[in-house]
């Protein structure tokens, strides 16, 4: 897999590169480019490097200078999207959880099928209101955001009745994540029960890769949301990543595919489950 923080400075050279093809296409050296624009060369240079971000007007002056105004939106669209593409948890998260919590929600009803791999934690369309409560006001302490766990919970249980609709998901567990004991063991002991219900619904897809397996060919990645084949959410440390590129995209689809062969489904898959409930005691 790409190291997810390397997404965003390949993003800047993709669209480098198309602002190269544009100049290229008009006929035009750098030089003679930054010349028309009153620019020194080394700006329209670092641009095509991905080593400076152009602002929109850069971008409309440059597809103007160019001969091809019509590629400006375009472009301006894709230049928005590299700037979303990493945001700190302290500027999502600035406006409280709850605002957080929503700001997902276009992309989630506008997704198709979700495919879902977590290591560590039950993914947010399974989740329960306590496990929701205790992962959300763990992150409130962690972090010192002001206190709208509540709404933040109410948000996050209706956004889950996408669930009932017509969407599909496909959620990928390593074991051990059903044995981190979130918010204490009745807090777990609910969720692990409810994903036993979930695991009946009409929409609900879900394995477990047993802790057991034989991980030789490939080992545990990062927390993956997939939508449909769009766009990739991954939670690091200090923030929140957004892939789109295709070929990171193409990776993370192949990357969920190799871990499904390794997970178990039904039977055995509620086994592991209730094993884990049994363990708590």
């Amino acid at each position: 897999m790409t190291s997810p923080s390397s997404s965003v400075q390949e993003a800047r050279k993709a669209l480098g590169k198309g602002l190269a093809e544009i100049r290229e296409g008009a006929g035009l050296t750098k030089r003679a480019l930054a010349q028309r624009l009153g620019w020194h060369e080394s700006k329209a240079s670092r641009f095509e490097r991905g080593t400076r971000a152009p602002s929109e007007r850069d971008l409309r002056d440059w597809c103007r200078a160019c001969g091809a105004e019509g590629e400006a939106e375009d472009l301006i669209s894709t230049a928005r999207g590299i700037e979303g593409m990493y945001v700190q948890w302290r500027d999502m998260e600035r406006d409280g959880l709850e605002f957080a919590q929503k700001s997902v929600l276009p992309l989630w009803e506008r997704t198709q099928r979700f495919r879902i791999y977590s290591p560590w934690l039950i993914p947010g369309p399974v989740q329960t209101a306590s496990y929701i409560n205790a992962l959300l006001t763990s992150i409130r302490d962690r972090r010192g955001l002001v206190d709208d766990v509540p709404e933040a919970v109410k948000v996050r249980v209706e956004k889950q009745k996408i669930v009932y609709g017509p969407h599909q998901f496909a959620i990928l567990l390593e074991e051990s994540a059903l044995r981190y004991r979130i918010g204490g063991t009745d807090v777990m002991a609910g969720q692990l029960g409810y994903l036993l219900s979930a695991m009946a619904l009409p929409s609900v897809s879900i394995g477990i890769i047993p802790q057991n397996a034989d991980r030789s060919g490939l080992w545990p990645v990062e927390g993956f949301f997939l939508y449909d084949d769009d766009t990739v959410n991954v939670e690091l440390v200090s923030a929140h990543l957004t892939i789109v590129a295709k070929h990171e995209l193409a990776m993370y689809a192949r990357t969920f595919s190799e871990l499904y062969e390794l997970a178990v489904h039904g039977l055995a898959a509620r086994e592991l489950i209730t094993a884990a409930i049994e363990s708590l005691g």
